[in-house]
């Protein structure tokens, strides 16, 4: 996800502290792992240099003076670009989990208990994931689907993957 097109969307609605665009972002996302003010601040700074929003004011504060940042024309133009821009399909054609099942072919090993391991992580995912969608909100409920259907789809290799074993690690010895 594009942290600065995030920020500049969540200054669509008015001018916000860095502090409050973190904590929208946290409320509204409800990532696994919120957002570090670091980054706020760091990403506000970029987005002021390039010109996607400025300054709109400073207020002192308890603690360092807070500055108030808007979103400019370029900003707006920069999402809705963003906006309509489809995403790019993720498509692992190699990855972590097929690169094990490989090497313990070739190893000698055998990749069944791999493979069943995994199946058995991806099974505690999902419960996990589903208890969670069962006691939250929409937003969590559609996030928590988006994962589900990646973790099936998971499954799904998994089990077509076992049921090949045999004829991979025969391609894998000649």
């Amino acid at each position: 996800m594009s942290i600065g097109n995030t920020l500049l969307g969540l200054l669509e609605a008015g001018p916000k502290h860095g502090y409050d665009l973190k904590q929208l972002y946290d409320k509204q996302f409800r990532q696994d792992r919120p957002l570090h003010y670091g980054q706020v601040y760091s990403t506000l700074n970029r987005l002021l240099k390039n010109g996607l929003v400025e300054e709109n004011g400073v207020e002192a504060g308890g603690g360092p003076d807070r500055k108030r940042y808007a979103i400019t024309e370029a900003g707006v133009t920069n999402v809705e670009e963003w906006l309509k821009s489809p995403e790019s399909p993720s498509v692992y054609l190699q990855n972590t989990l097929y690169t094990k099942v490989v090497l313990a072919l070739l190893s000698g090993r055998g990749a069944q208990d791999l493979l069943d391991a995994q199946r058995s992580s991806h099974l505690r995912a999902m419960r996990e994931l589903t208890a969670r969608k069962t006691d939250g909100d929409l937003a969590d409920q559609l996030i928590c689907d988006h994962a589900l259907f990646h973790l099936e789809a998971d499954l799904r290799w998994l089990e077509l993957t076992a049921a090949r074993l045999d004829d991979l690690a025969r391609q894998l010895a000649r």
